[in-house]
């Protein structure tokens, strides 16, 4: 993808209207263009003074009806030519007005969270490890092999987890680049899926509930525990990927995994 292409789409990437394939394009066209860059950062900054400044005007309570009594009323009379003629400016002002304050307000609307930006972000690298022959930079299925790999790469030891008697093979590990920090990603094969593990280290020591963020055909299972995030990113059947991210939980906070469809 050339910078002509990525300025292009750069609107629907920041509405997320792209498909996955495109999106990771895009992503691995910004990551050495400093143009596009800017210009994907000056669309957020947009969005957030929109988000921010837009006016929000509520609706005062019994105003529906008023309007639709007025408009019921207007239908059984008839307005003078000469009447109608001389407020079609003031009508079509106030469209437009209404118009522009719409567009604003779908804009703002339609603006991702933070958590759902680096859902795409997941998802879209997880892609690109399958597009590119990519997977892995340190091949094994001893965790004793992959852990020690990632010490003087990383400022932080992400942890290794041999889940094989429930299935979840571990195939290796390689380093990304995700929430504009370098970070693990652990690969499990299940059956014939893929399923990428990314770890980062959390601001705080903080434990979350696991949360599920589905776009374009994938799903990412997303929890913080020990002062780590971790990113669990497959197409993987819903309730095998659960089943996955509740293992390494609980098996990182020391409690049997549960088998109950309930995320905890």
């Amino acid at each position: 993808m050339d910078c002509k292409e990525a300025r292009l789409m750069a609107h629907g990437y920041a509405d997320g209207e792209l498909d996955v394939l495109t999106t990771a394009r895009i992503e691995s066209h910004v990551r050495t263009c400093l143009a596009c860059q800017k210009r994907l950062c000056e669309l957020a900054e947009l969005r957030a003074a929109i988000k921010t400044a837009a006016p929000y005007f509520e609706a005062p309570a019994g105003l529906q009806k008023r309007i639709q009594t007025g408009l019921r009323k207007s239908d059984k009379k008839r307005w003078p030519v000469s009447l109608i003629a001389w407020r079609w400016p003031i009508i079509g002002a106030a469209i437009g007005s209404a118009a522009l304050f719409s567009m604003s307000l779908a804009l703002v609307m339609n603006t991702p969270s933070a958590d759902d930006l680096i859902a795409r972000e997941v998802i879209s690298s997880h892609v690109r490890s399958l597009m590119a022959d990519h997977l892995t930079d340190v091949r094994s299925t001893d965790r004793h092999t992959v852990k020690p790999w990632f010490i003087g790469l990383l400022d932080f030891s992400p942890p290794v987890n041999d889940l094989t008697s429930r299935g979840f093979v571990l195939v290796g590990g390689r380093l990304d680049y995700l929430d504009n920090r370098q970070t693990a990603a652990l690969v499990y094969q299940y059956r014939k899926h893929i399923i990428n593990l990314f770890i980062w280290p959390a601001p705080q020591e903080q434990t979350s509930s696991i949360k599920v963020h589905r776009w374009q055909g994938y799903q990412a299972y997303a929890w913080t525990q020990a002062g780590m995030h971790f990113w669990a990113v497959s197409e993987v059947n819903e309730n095998d990927l659960s089943l996955f991210a509740r293992l390494l939980r609980d098996r990182s906070s020391g409690q049997p995994a549960s088998r109950g469809n309930t995320l905890p």
